[in-house]
């Protein structure tokens, strides 16, 4: 037969199948077993016959392989970002009337509940299931596809032409844990932990074995023949599930009265979901915090989304999550302990906060012995004193925090310093905090050589904290400048320091020398003086500390009208960068030959990207500010425009790409993440080349 009647028959019997199995899922079989089976026999011996035709979406790759795989990392095309917390209803109603307030129209948000599960993406190509990853760090994640083909659930054939991103949340079913629990010698911890170990090992027929579920939540429509793509949320999920992808459908969507645009009425009609006004956000978080033991699936919280996406694009992201999302955690698992000890430690700022030793207790999973007591009021508000048992809970099952006295066993209230446990100033208070006001305090100026060399500021390799203290110890540093002007020799009579790690430590060092101005400029650790108004400041031409500095005298109320910046921040900004301790510190990493000045981006030094169109959006791990990922481009003879047209021919999206994403998908513009723009510099060529 030749192979194109071989590939002809082989679809049609894989077509006959998945839709079979699509009707069997939905619960209305129109075939009898005998019949299916004979189909999935005759397209397994065509398959086992003629390899090379495989076909990559054949419902047989449902059943797994035997082949063992590892799971190579790889780039993500759409923003996998993570969300801001809230724990209580009131917090989400101040996110809704703040965002209200920033937004051009009534604000529509859809509430849906957050799953406990793995985090995956799936990414279609020509309506076929190309791959799929795992989130990982939200910019590269495992590929994990030959173990997502085993869920029955999962398309793996769309319409032709369909572009497609869809994120999703893997689980087990409590009801088929419970039922693998009962059959183990030692059974599973979670079913999270057993979804998560399953997606991931190394023989996809052992995947196939466990009866993994997805519930799909979010789509990013890039090409879609014949079709408008959605302007919102729940446009995409009703698109979503009419493609046949398994929606946990949304719970509600609000808005400030209660109304909604017809296409929004059209939708939450086919989700099933009703629609509701904000006044009744509280009784909707408590009817899911009742329902939650009942489900068949783990939830840990609800999340809230802003519906139409060009409000997302005006609400915008911080560095770290988006503005038009708000993830409302349950109560966190909680356990009793004894309070053991209170200290206070002393931060890089000055602050100083108490913290709890406590007996160990597991809670969530971990073994809480250390707790935040934040400050002097917080104590106080709780009667607290060593001795005390108290309800221990892990606020966003993260962090460790101290929620009540459940039993008093030693009278009256643990009193705060008055002064400080380092240095024995004087303790100063303001607001809530309290302050060390002694600028050479040694925790204080440790904190703050730490924080200097740490990642996300000079991010000197090989000078960790552990280092540091090594340093400091020997008197070797005593500010950021004696990082670059040191004798790291002497770090060789040291036990665990030989040539080689010196050697190391030397040449992070060297490399961190050549950091832009605005990493110098963040590494002061100035409150409020992060990497975007770093950028903010230096994009409106204060490319230097001299600049700076005679802004803030003369000039301050020109800093005040910049866009974020307002007059708070200035404050801030005239405190911190006006000291003489800051001017001194200056001018020591000028002669340590620290860049300390913003340098003009250089002409061509290859013509790599020439005759390519670039707009860069969104946040980055390597590109902080990204005015850095545009310096590239520009390096190498590509062009750098502000906002996406048809002349566009690539989008560098980082996570809270927002609009500018979405228009590129629209018209086709080639969108690459981080990774493989990084590739695309190691291999200097044009991505997608």
């Amino acid at each position: 037969m030749p192979a194109e009647e071989i590939i002809q028959r082989m679809s049609e019997l894989a077509e006959k199948l998945l839709l079979w199995q699509s009707q069997y899922a939905q619960g209305r079989p129109t075939v009898s077993d005998l019949e299916y089976d004979k189909v999935w026999d005759d397209l397994r011996q065509m398959e086992e016959q003629n390899p090379e035709q495989r076909l990559p979406w054949s419902p047989t790759q449902r059943v797994g392989s035997d082949l063992s795989h590892g799971f190579p990392e790889r780039a993500h095309e759409v923003p996998v970002l993570s969300l801001d917390k809230a724990y209580a209803v009131s917090e989400l109603e101040a996110w809704l009337k703040k965002n209200q307030g920033l937004s051009s129209q009534p604000l529509v948000v859809v509430a849906e509940q957050k799953l406990d599960g793995l985090s995956v993406v799936l990414y279609y190509e020509n309506g076929i299931l190309e791959r799929a990853l795992t989130r990982g760090n939200g910019w590269v994640g495992n590929d994990v596809t030959a173990n997502i083909k085993t869920i029955p659930t999962v398309p793996l054939k769309l319409e032709p032409g369909l572009r497609l991103a869809v994120r999703g949340e893997v689980y087990l079913p409590k009801s088929q844990f419970s039922s693998i629990n009962a059959r183990q010698e030692e059974p599973y911890a979670n079913a999270r932990n057993l979804a998560a170990g399953t997606l991931r090992r190394v023989k996809s027929r052992e995947t196939a074995e466990v009866p993994l579920h997805i519930f799909c939540y979010e789509a990013f429509f890039l090409a879609w023949p014949g079709q408008t793509l959605p302007s919102g949320h729940l446009e995409a999920l009703a698109a979503l599930k009419t493609l046949g992808f398994p929606v946990n459908a949304p719970i509600a969507a609000l808005s400030p009265e209660g109304q909604f645009t017809g296409v929004q009425r059209h939708s939450l009609e086919l989700l099933s979901c009703r629609g509701i006004p904000y006044a009744e956000l509280g009784p909707l978080v408590e009817d899911q915090t009742r329902q939650r033991p009942t489900l068949d699936w783990d939830i840990d919280g609800l999340v809230l989304k802003v519906d139409a996406l060009n409000l997302r694009e005006e609400l915008g992201a911080t560095e770290h999550h988006p503005r038009w999302a708000m993830a409302y955690k349950f109560e966190s698992p909680q356990g009793e302990t004894k309070v053991e000890e209170i200290t206070v430690q002393v931060g890089r700022t000055g602050r100083v906060t108490p913290v709890a030793r406590v007996s160990p207790v597991a809670v969530g999973g971990s073994t809480i012995t250390f707790v935040t007591l934040h400050n002097e009021g917080f104590i106080e508000g709780l009667e607290l004193n060593i001795g005390d048992i108290v309800a221990i809970s892990r606020r966003g099952d993260v962090i460790p925090a101290v929620e009540r006295v459940v039993e008093k066993l030693t009278p009256g209230t643990w009193k705060f310093p008055e002064f400080c446990p380092s240095c024995g100033s004087c303790l100063r208070k303001e607001g809530a905090h309290a302050f060390c006001p002694q600028p050479d305090c040694p925790d204080q100026k440790r904190y703050r050589l730490i924080f200097f060399a740490g990642k996300d500021q000079m991010d000197i390799e090989n000078l960790g904290p552990e280092t540091v203290d090594t340093l400091i110890s020997l008197g070797l540093v005593n500010d950021p400048s004696d990082f670059f002007t040191c004798d790291y020799d002497k770090l060789l009579d040291v036990a665990g320091f030989g040539p080689k790690k010196v050697e190391l430590i030397r040449a992070g060092v060297e490399k961190a020398r050549k950091q832009p101005f605005v990493r110098v400029l963040t590494a002061l650790g100035i409150p409020d003086l992060g990497p975007k108004l770093a950028q903010l400041l230096i994009e409106a031409g204060l490319k230097s500390y001299a600049a700076l500095r005679e802004a803030l005298e003369n000039r301050a109320q020109e800093l005040v009208n910049l866009p974020g910046v307002g007059e708070r921040t200035v404050e801030s900004l005239k405190l911190g960068l006006l000291k003489p301790s800051v001017s001194r510190l200056i001018d020591k990493l000028t002669q340590a030959g620290l860049v300390m000045e913003a340098q003009a981006p250089r002409g061509p030094e290859n013509t790599a990207f020439a005759g390519t169109v670039w707009c860069v959006t969104g946040s980055f791990e390597k590109f902080q500010p990204r005015a850095l990922a545009e310096e590239e481009i520009l390096k190498r003879a590509g062009r750098v425009v502000s906002a996406v047209s048809g002349a566009t021919t690539h989008l560098l999206a980082g996570s809270g790409a927002g609009s500018k994403l979405q228009k590129a998908q629209s018209l086709g513009v080639r969108v690459v993440s981080e990774q493989a723009f990084l590739t695309a510099l190691a291999q200097e060529r044009v991505p997608g080349l």
